[in-house]
């Protein structure tokens, strides 16, 4: 009989236990029971508990709440799988069964490869790589896949769950009234109560596995002033501003009212001390009301050139008011003996660096680097280059495009704080949807991962769908484990991938994707290799050439297919039938853009008939693909692509 020792009890501990305990029956249909039992004198078995119950060296651990080591030293009777936390021995579980030939590639039951072997000897440890781990809710959510994503990120190396907004409502509804797909899937209206109770649900799973909880973001610029944030960015009325409080708001263009009628694009006017005021006990409310969550994200307003330009808010930039109220959250939080973690946001007009501000207190803080502006079809250049950062104009700003001017944005902010700091990235926002092969963007991921570590940033926590795993998940497996170990590189990591989800002839698959990926062309899908961007963005004509290998190449990827179209292993089952719906997606793309170019169908039409037949599959496929997101994408795409050849369609 095999026995589970819990050196000490701790929920990701108990739970930990529990997972070894499931896999190990997998792996062992007949290995007989499997005990576990809490037993902090134990000698026998395998052990779970903390590091230093062992007497084990954490030095190499800057904060071991923070840090995750994981430590393994087990033969085939039991041994020990600790960790410095208790989230990292839970960590250190799934890394002893990957040791072991286990391999989860993607969200639910369906992506696990579980062997059924004997176990073997494993000694193993490691500090993952970067501090910070994880991923940010997005696009079309519902909550079956929410639970699923966090069941998943602790199986691939990842620590860290963030939950938008105090309610994330306004993503899930993009999901439950299915508005790109009605024809198929009639609206399912939540509310925003059953919303909230959601994300409490998220949490609860979050905790019960020791993932660092990161919380809110948007929001603080216009709740605090009595207005509901749950519509997101929804269009709404603006009497909703409660009477009194549009004194508070930016004054933009002369007027002080929601910015166009968007309640999260609204900035507050930070020179106003009654307002800072309003705004920072909120603030210091919600962390005192919130003490479990790990990260309290403080940003301004979305969307660009939307700060007050009052003449007190003129004196300062966008950036110095923000670190006054950042100071004055920080002050107000040490009243009230609280140690919450403050991230504020550089993002848009604050990327620019504060001219006479500097954060007091740089412990309490972390930056989030985002540079949402970024292309996504280059990483780094090979070589230096001379940067020329264009001066902050107030409201009339130009944004950077690459990731080089970004980063020396962040060095000009060092002179402000020098601190902690993480990135917030968008590879699964719009990107993945312009490399619907999935092969561009995972290369481009490894490559910033490496990019970000040489930059000295600590972490990536990516905003995006968490349905990223069609045609396969080798972006975001490439992402997760490029960051858990900084030795791997794509060709690992992609082998890893391709010959657990298809087998022995998995290059020809990796391959197919390959070509296909290069097909598509991410470029310009981005809208980069316009031929007259005054036309349109995608203005190519050259691009026929493109469909046409497309086609010729889902052609042979048919073929592949249906000669794998069954296997005794479930994950390369459904890793194939998703590549036959991919298949389906790849012949509509071209035949949709090739009709909307030559004038014989309307954008409108066009969209129209991709939502009504691949949006058949939806509920089929909608674990791994976000209908949604890639319909907002083929749109955009559909209605620029009705210029190409400089007629006028409707």
């Amino acid at each position: 009989m095999i026995k589970i020792n819990k050196i000490r009890s701790a929920s990701p501990i108990d739970f930990a236990a529990e997972e070894l305990k499931k896999y190990l029956r997998m792996m062992m249909p007949e290995g007989g029971d499997i005990s576990i039992s809490y037993d902090p004198e134990a000698k026998d078995g395998f052990r779970l508990g903390l590091m230093q119950d062992f007497g084990l060296d954490v030095s190499d651990a800057e904060d071991t709440e923070l840090d995750d080591i994981l430590y393994i030293d087990c033969d085939t009777y039991g041994g020990i799988i600790a960790g410095d936390n208790p989230r990292s021995v839970l960590l250190s579980v799934y890394e002893y069964l990957r040791r072991n030939g286990c391999r989860w590639l993607f969200p639910g039951v369906d992506g696990e490869f579980i062997p059924m072997q004997d176990i073997k000897s494993v000694k193993y440890r490691h500090k993952p790589s970067m501090r910070y781990r994880g991923q940010c809710n997005e696009g079309a959510e519902f909550q079956r896949s929410m639970l699923e994503t966090i069941e998943f990120m602790p199986k691939i190396g990842m620590n860290i769950f963030m939950l938008e907004f105090e309610n994330p409502h306004t993503y899930y509804r993009g999901y439950y009234n299915h508005e790109k797909n009605k024809k198929n899937r009639p609206p399912e209206p939540i509310s925003p109560a059953t919303a909230l109770q959601w994300k409490k649900q998220c949490e609860a799973e979050m905790a019960k596995r020791g993932m660092q909880i990161h919380d809110v973001g948007h929001g603080f610029t216009t709740a605090p002033f009595g207005i509901d944030t749950f519509t997101g960015w929804s269009v709404v009325d603006q009497s909703i501003v409660p009477e009194g409080m549009h004194k508070y708001l930016a004054e933009v263009n002369g007027k002080r009212e929601l910015y166009r009628s968007r309640v999260l694009n609204t900035q507050f006017c930070m020179s106003n001390p009654k307002g800072r005021r309003i705004v920072v006990d909120y603030v210091v409310k919600y962390a005192k009301n919130h003490s479990y969550v790990d990260y309290l994200h403080v940003w301004l307003a979305d969307d660009i050139r939307n700060h007050c330009e009052c003449s007190e808010c003129r004196k300062k930039t966008p950036s110095d008011w923000y670190v006054v109220l950042l100071n004055e959250i920080d002050e107000m939080l040490k009243r009230e003996n609280l140690n919450t973690r403050v991230a504020f946001c550089v993002y848009t007009d604050t990327t620019w660096e504060p001219k006479t501000e500097k954060i007091n207190n740089p412990d309490r803080f972390s930056m989030l680097f985002a540079p949402i502006s970024r292309k996504y079809t280059e990483t780094l250049p090979s070589e230096p280059l001379e940067l020329v950062l264009p001066d902050f104009v107030l409201n009339d700003s130009t944004y950077p495009e690459s990731l080089a001017e970004f980063f020396e944005h962040r060095r000009r902010w060092k002179s402000c704080f020098d601190g902690n700091c993480f990135a917030y990235e968008y590879h699964f926002c719009k990107s993945i949807s312009h490399d619907p092969a999935g092969i561009g963007i995972a290369k481009r991921l490894v490559e910033d991962v490496e990019a970000y570590a040489n930059e000295g940033i600590r972490g990536i926590i990516q905003d995006g769908t968490q349905r990223v795993y069609f045609p396969t998940g080798i972006a975001f497996y490439a992402y997760a484990r490029k960051m858990f170990d900084f030795k791997l590189d794509y060709a690992d990591i992609s082998k890893e991938y391709f010959e657990c989800a298809f087998g022995e002839d998995y290059k020809s698959f990796e391959s197919y994707l390959n070509e296909l990926s290069i097909a598509f062309d991410q470029g310009y899908l981005a809208g980069e290799k316009s031929k007259d961007p005054k036309i349109s963005p995608y203005y190519n004509p050259d691009y026929s050439e493109n469909l046409d290998e497309i086609d010729r190449l889902v052609r042979e990827g048919r073929e592949l297919i249906k000669s794998h179209y069954n296997s005794d292993y479930r994950i390369r089952t459904v890793s194939v039938r998703l590549l036959e719906k991919h298949a389906e997606l790849c012949e509509l793309f071209t035949y949709l853009l090739r009709a909307v170019r030559a004038n014989e169908m309307s954008s409108d039409n066009a969209l129209a008939h991709f939502n009504r037949v691949f949006g058949r599959h939806e509920a089929e496929i909608e674990l791994y693909f976000d209908h949604m997101l890639f319909s907002n994408f083929l749109k955009r795409l559909l209605d620029d692509s009705k210029n190409e050849n400089i007629t006028t369609l409707d």
